[in-house]
């Protein structure tokens, strides 16, 4: 293992601790004169910032292009980068046009790393248990919130709290929340849910006892808006009946809203460009 190889993989190391998104760019293959040859690694962080060596200004503009459009859709892809002059090789990969003297092809995988995603749990009721298995299984980082003497029973947590004190949690802000509480604290929990600014804000419960509640709080002077936007009942309609059926049925929910948010519909829905360099894609020499 090369030092340079050894300092991006504790460049990796510190950003996944850290919960930090990055992208890794590795040289597949190059073509004619490249400053960079198959191999080259680098970590691209959310800023653009890079560490490593895949290229000069050529390369590293079309990656970083390449970078902040992965750690928007999560998906990898492969870019080419040639010069502007040179025909296209007809394959299905997006191409970028090159003005660089030395006139070399260059392709490129783009890979995103991103932290996995917070749900975070109030409520120690079967369905939280349930909904807490469930989610440790498809990769979410989870948080439970209960009374103390009911957190021995998620073994599966990534992080427990004493308490409904989800603030606690940094992660609170851009995760999923979800009260469970089922008629132990409910009003506490779900004031302490829509607290952390947590876009999606599901309540386990019935439609009458979420009106209630959601009642009771606006009266304390809760923001009408964070209000109107709790899920309740939280999960999609599939007739869900028992503890662990609500939890599919709420992950369900809550993995659409992960992977087809507006932006995320909007890419999808889009017409496919023509294969070839698109304009406005030019990576330019520094």
């Amino acid at each position: 293992m090369t030092a340079e190889t050894d300092r991006l993989i504790d460049c990796m190391a510190r950003m996944k601790g850290e919960n930090r998104p990055f992208a890794v760019a590795t040289v597949i293959r190059t073509q004619d004169a490249t400053s960079a040859k198959a191999g080259a690694k680098a970590v691209l962080r959310a800023d653009g910032t890079i560490e490593g060596w895949i290229g000069g200004g050529c390369t590293q503009g079309a990656v970083k292009k390449a970078a902040a459009a992965a750690l928007i859709d999560g998906r990898a892809r492969m870019i080419r980068i040639r010069p502007a002059d040179a025909e296209s090789e007809g394959e299905e990969i997006a191409e970028f046009a090159s003005k660089c003297p030395s006139g070399g092809t260059i392709d490129v995988f783009v890979d995103p790393v991103l932290p996995r995603p917070a749900l975070l749990i109030a409520g120690a009721s079967p369905t939280a248990q349930a909904l807490c298995d469930l989610a440790a299984r498809a990769g979410f980082a989870v948080t439970v919130a209960a009374l103390p003497g009911d957190l021995a029973a998620f073994t599966q947590a990534d992080n427990r709290i004493a308490g409904f004190d989800l603030a606690q949690d940094a992660r609170a802000a851009g995760g999923f929340v979800v009260v469970a509480t089922q008629g132990k604290r409910d009003r506490e929990a779900l004031a302490a849910a829509l607290a952390t600014g947590a876009p999606y804000v599901g309540f386990v419960g019935s439609r009458k006892k979420a009106a209630a509640l959601k009642q009771e709080l606006a009266t304390a002077g809760a923001d009408p808006a964070r209000l109107a936007a709790i899920r309740s009942p939280a999960g999609l309609d599939i007739g869900a009946a028992t503890p662990e059926e609500i939890a599919v049925s709420i992950l369900a929910e809550i993995v659409r809203e992960r992977r087809l948010g507006a932006s995320a519909v909007d890419a999808a829905t889009a017409t496919p460009a023509e294969p070839g360099i698109a304009k406005g894609d030019a990576a330019c020499c520094n």
